[in-house]
């Protein structure tokens, strides 16, 4: 066959080609499916998790029970009052006076109901320095975060007529309120400057407008598209807002990377004298087949989220697998049709100051040719040396502390609210964040159960478990109980955990559990974290090892190797080691912790690992199939194994880095972030990334094939029957008559 006309295979070929034969078509059937998907999802609206399906166990059963019954919790608020020396007493005149005056302020703002004084319910410290003022906003709870302004700002004007006290209030919905003026703001900001970094880093890396307008736009539309299919999507598996940020942070970052890596192929091309419909046409099999590859086993790794059981995880594995399919389908169906209207014109908007420099030569880059020399000399030293290290920075993760964070854990003292939040529990060991029993009885007012109630509340504090006071709320109507219980130990959740314990495993038994019908589960921040904690520790291993079978099978099949599928798991998860010992050096150790505002965490954020895991076994696909693509691609074109690994690894080696960078910069904003949950996710991304595209992909992958040599290509005669996934040509057989091997056959990559 002529020079651009061989009949190729594959998906990924077959699909580039028909976009670029039917460009307009293409582009049109694109746009036309972002505006569908946008439209249906619009009209479909989004369902969100329900409160009763955020976890498993007692917390879900205590919120289950809340919810059948048609109890609205409302958002409780509480105002401290406490005297700022050591001579005035909540028996005062003048401290009974703030308490008079709050009361009638909160109660004159209209917008709150059940306000109790410190006297009637006994809420003043052992010390006699403080008491608390609770009352529940009006309205649905979820929504009080804007309507409790006015409240607050009565309060303030308290404050300021008793200057010999100290007069803050907190709650659910002031909590509300902080989080969105300190963290919402700045999340949004952090989402919306992620776009522009790329671009920047992008133009950097092409020199042109154009070139660098694609990915970024290919990406958007993909994020936009996922967004309303995910709107749909809701009605059977719900949707949380942190499945949205973790749907843009991935679709970003997939949807630039794929782009990026047949955009820059296609120019690779065309710069070595291809024309400009054969240089698509070799991207398309060559290119378009790693973005395949690594599409599917970043799709098969998010999936591993939906094994939790947990409805955020699954919530975020669904958002991420959507959008990274939906950038894949994109990337090799609407790209080529965009690249054969533009053509030449991609070069366009040429940036002066920002000309390519010429690299080595074949789009090899000087520098990873240099160290690529180095490597190959001495492949042993170098696998040493680079695992050794890894193996170093993954060490501190064997003793991983995961916890959910509390509230100045999470925002440190940079907040008003986290210091009252520490002043009320100095005050009220755990009166900030209760541990509540929901009783459940066929006859709330029976005899046996009143009495095992009071005998309940005596245990609990006796047991050591709280100090009081216990708080019980009849709902007569719906024969259900709620009990309030402050645990011993407060914000240390350590302690507080074993409070919980000693409620749930002794306390209860002896006094409720001993009436026959009646169901109690204990829920609250401190059981909530703990079930968290178990449901998520049932679940990772199931979840590790359906990532890691499917990534293996899938590289199996895709490079019909063993060794290359077998080196391909164990260099991932060194990767994901080394992002784990960072985490736990930074942020529970302290090791640097002032250089990313992290001081006095003390742990990782109870989601985070698992998460982790899944994402960067995922995203590390990218690169790990991008480069041993081009490796085997070389490799079959005739070269010798050292030459080949030399070949694949310097001519990726200026896609990946820019690649990597965007990944970095992107991820690093969020590592900026004043909660911590969010800068540990930030951080973590952005240290493996460039683990990843760095010593992993620039060293010890090369050092590993080249001490393997042609074991690389090793595949039992017992496995020849698996599916044959390697369907795309070498640039060759694309551009010219098809490339054949000794025994005549087609050559396939």
């Amino acid at each position: 066959m002529g020079n651009g006309e061989a009949r190729v295979r594959g998906l990924a070929a077959r699909a580039g080609g028909w976009s670029a034969r039917h460009r307009w078509a293409a582009v049109g059937i694109w746009v036309l499916f972002v505006v569908l998907a946008m439209g249906l999802g619009s009209a479909a609206g989004r369902v969100d998790v329900k409160d009763s399906d955020q976890l498993k166990g007692e917390t879900h059963t205590a919120a289950t029970i809340i919810e059948d019954a048609g109890i609205d919790e409302p958002a409780g608020e509480t105002v401290l009052i406490q005297a700022r020396g050591s001579g005035l007493k909540a028996t005062d005149a003048e401290f009974r006076d703030a308490v008079t005056a709050v009361i009638r302020a909160v109660e004159g703002t209209g917008r709150v109901t059940h306000v109790t004084s410190p006297y009637d319910t006994k809420t003043i410290s052992k010390d006699g320095r403080s008491a608390l003022v609770q009352f529940d906003m009006r309205g649905e709870p979820d929504t009080a975060g804007e309507r409790v302004e006015p409240v607050l700002k009565a309060v303030e004007g308290v404050q300021k007529d008793h200057a010999s006290l100290r007069i803050e209030e907190i709650g659910s919905a002031s909590m509300m309120k902080t989080f969105a003026d300190a963290f919402g703001n700045d999340f949004k900001k952090a989402e919306y400057s992620a776009v522009p970094v790329a671009f920047g880093i992008l133009l950097i890396a092409f020199g042109a407008l154009v070139a660098a307008l694609l990915p970024v736009a290919l990406a958007i539309t993909a994020i936009m598209a996922t967004m309303g299919l995910m709107g749909v999507v809701s009605h059977v598996v719900p949707m949380t807002d942190a499945a949205n940020s973790v749907m843009l942070l991935v679709g970003l970052a997939v949807g630039v990377d794929y782009c990026l890596f047949y955009l820059r192929r296609e120019r690779e091309e065309r710069e070595a004298g291809r024309d400009a419909q054969t240089a698509l046409r070799i991207a398309a099999a060559t290119s378009g087949r790693a973005i395949v590859v690594s599409g599917v086993t970043v799709c098969v790794a998010m999936a591993g989220m939906l094994f939790t059981g947990l409805a955020e995880f699954e919530a975020m594995g669904l958002a991420s697998l959507v959008v990274v399919a939906v950038a894949m389908v994109g990337s090799v169906t609407v790209l080529p049709a965009l690249l054969s209207l533009l053509g030449e014109r991609v070069e366009k908007g040429r940036i002066p100051f920002l000309r390519r420099r010429k690299q080595g030569g074949n789009g090899e880059s000087r520098f990873w040719t240099a160290v690529l020399r180095r490597v190959l000399a001495k492949p042993v030293v170098s696998v040493v040396v680079a695992a050794g290290a890894l193996l170093a920075v993954a060490a501190p993760a064997v003793g991983m502390k995961t916890q959910n964070l509390t509230l100045d854990q999470e925002f440190g003292d940079s907040l008003p609210i986290v210091q009252t939040y520490n002043r009320l529990n100095e005050a009220f060991p755990g009166g900030s964040d209760p541990a509540q029993v929901i009783v459940k009885a066929d006859d709330i007012n029976a005899p046996e159960v009143r009495s095992a109630l009071a005998d309940f509340r005596e245990r609990a504090v006796s047991s050591g478990a709280s100090r009081g006071p216990v708080e019980i709320e009849l709902h007569d109507a719906q024969n259900l109980a709620v009990v309030s219980v402050p645990l011993v130990g407060g914000s240390d959740l350590d302690k507080a955990g074993a409070s919980l314990d000693k409620l749930r495993d002794d306390v209860r038994p002896a006094t409720l559990g001993e009436v026959d019908g009646v169901e109690a589960p204990i829920t609250g921040q401190v059981a909530g974290s703990k079930d968290f904690n178990d449901q998520l520790a049932g679940a990772v291993v199931p979840v590790f090892a359906f990532v890691v079978v499917f990534a293996f099978a899938l590289m199996l099949l895709s490079f019909r190797s063993l060794t290359i599928a077998a080196t391909s798991i164990v260099l991932n998860l060194l990767s994901v080691g080394a992002a784990y010992g960072i985490l736990v050096a930074v942020f529970q150790h302290g090791w640097g912790a002032s250089l990313v505002g992290a001081e006095g965490v003390g742990a990782i954020i109870t989601w985070l690992p698992l998460f982790l895991f899944v994402i960067l076994f995922g995203l590390s696909m990218d690169y790990h199939v991008f480069v041993v693509s081009r490796i085997r691609e070389a490799r079959l074109r005739g070269l010798d194994t050292e030459d080949a690994i030399r070949h694949g690894v310097v001519t990726t080696a200026g896609v990946v880095t820019s690649a990597a960078v965007i990944m970095v910069a992107v991820f690093a904003i969020f590592g900026t972030l004043s909660m911590q949950s969010m800068k540990q996710m930030g951080v973590g991304l952005a240290a493996a990334v460039l683990i990843d595209a760095t010593i992993i992909r620039g060293v010890l992958l090369p050092a590993v094939m080249a001490l393997l040599g042609e074991r690389n290509w090793y595949l039992p005669k017992w496995l020849h029957r698996l599916p044959d996934l390697t369907h795309d040509e070498t640039p060759q057989a694309v551009a010219g008559p098809a490339a054949r091997d000794d025994e005549g056959e087609p050559v396939r990559v």
